[in-house]
């Protein structure tokens, strides 16, 4: 890298054309964080590089965006050592304190790109001028720093709207910017609505049929391209996973030996030695997804079932990556955003196949769906279906309560007419 000087505070997020590709300083950064001060300061850069991303069509909100979030994640990484899934009502308001009166050293009077190119090297490099904080000046002079409530509630509303992403992707549970703004003198002027999405959508017993099924399909044709679908697919249904569980970020890299067995019952699970709760969990596994396990582990050439000490990454490339901190590197997880895209593909095509046999309607909502709803998929199926007790998918699923695990429980109209229709009075009537 080169030698060039950094700013106090380091830009996190490059224009929209380059926050996918990832920066040099930035990787190194976050894996410092990571290391010493917030294990999941990684995925954190993830998520809001993901968000920022779906922002690019507006340029003004992009920027916006991209200035709160790194002030904000300078705060919690820099300033408190704290992960934003962390951050409670109170720390907000400490986030508030700092913002209103910052160090002067990260205080700028004039607008700099946050990113520029050094002619030396041709790579992007922070601009040492920039700040995150701009003051003003008046006949030359810089006036005392002042954060108007009008740029106040903008910074509440972004984080809020950061946070209600957070919570579609299910990494959190709660919004404590929301919590803070209800709570502020602004409650009462202004009610910023939290977006979140409480109707946990999930594919149908047809739909995800025509999912599996196209990846088995596949998987038999394309073997070398396919046979990691078939798994990852299996994988996020049986266990019903989080992307960020089995994608590599700075700090974490999954690997086979989380496949365990336990030395007394000999039942096998899967170890997730970190969730968005900052907890360890530990999944039951069933037979159909041990045996496709095994018929993964042969294709790759490994024994039938991995020994505490396999190393081997679970989702390996299928060629070199071309930047980032696996740059170069086959023998390598995929990133969050490598197995987002190839889901994204296979539920389409499956997609593509239910319209080709005349659903038109479920292809057109199948196409909605995402990698995130084979969680929602997986969890309601468990419960709706094949009539798991709800403390047991709780624990797999790794919910805090089991009342965010009560709302995968479905019902139609008929089905409750139907359970309804021949219930009786008393159940001892033809006793007596």
């Amino acid at each position: 890298m080169t030698t060039e000087p950094l700013p106090p505070v380091l830009p996190l997020f490059d224009a929209a054309d380059y926050v996918l590709q990832g920066n040099a300083f930035v990787n190194h950064y976050i894996t410092r964080i990571s290391i010493d001060k917030v294990t999941d300061a990684g995925l954190i850069i993830e998520h809001c590089a993901d968000w920022l991303f779906e922002q690019k069509q507006s340029e003004n909100n992009y920027k916006a965006y991209r200035s709160e979030l790194t002030t904000y994640l300078h705060w919690c990484f820099d300033v408190v050592s704290l992960s934003p899934i962390a951050v409670t009502r109170k720390d907000i308001a400490k986030y508030i304190d700092y913002c209103q009166s910052p160090p002067n050293n990260l205080i700028g009077y004039f607008n700099v790109a946050q990113f520029k190119v050094d002619k030396a090297s041709g790579e992007r490099i922070p601009n040492v001028q920039w700040r995150p904080f701009i003051g003003k000046k008046q006949l030359g002079k810089c006036l005392p720093y002042q954060l108007s409530d009008n740029a106040l509630k903008t910074k509440i509303a972004i984080l809020s709207s950061f946070y209600g992403y957070l919570i579609s992707e299910e990494y959190t549970e709660r919004n404590p910017a929301q919590l803070w703004l209800k709570h502020s003198r602004f409650a009462i002027k202004r009610k910023f609505a939290l977006d979140e999405d409480n109707n946990h959508h999930a594919f149908t017993e047809l739909q995800w049929s025509y999912v599996i099924s196209t990846v088995e399909q596949l998987a038999n044709k394309q073997p070398q391209q396919h046979q990691r679908s078939l798994f990852l697919i299996t994988l996020l249904y049986s266990c019903y996973l989080r992307i960020s569980e089995i994608s590599a970020r700075a700090g974490y890299a999954p690997i086979m030996s989380q496949f365990r067995q336990d030395p007394h019952s000999s039942i096998w699970y899967f170890h997730v030695p970190f969730s968005k709760s900052g907890k360890a969990r530990n999944i039951a596994i069933s037979k159909v997804l041990l045996k496709s396990l095994i018929q993964y582990r042969r294709y790759l050439g490994l024994t039938d079932l991995p020994n505490i000490d396999d190393q081997h990454p679970i989702f390996i490339r299928h060629k070199a990556a071309a930047h980032g901190r696996e740059s170069g590197s086959v023998n390598a997880n995929l990133g969050i955003r490598h197995i987002r895209d190839e889901i994204d593909k296979l539920i389409n095509l499956a997609a593509d196949k239910a319209a080709e046999d005349g659903f038109d309607y479920d292809s057109q909502l199948m196409r909605k769906l995402t990698a995130h709803n084979i969680r929602h998929t997986g969890i309601t199926h468990d419960i709706n279906i094949n009539q798991r007790p709800l403390s047991h998918v709780q624990a797999d699923a790794g919910h805090e309560s089991i009342d965010t695990t009560s709302q995968y429980l479905h019902t139609t109209q008929t089905e409750r007419h139907q359970s309804a229709a021949n219930k009786p009075l008393n159940h001892l009537a033809e006793i007596t």
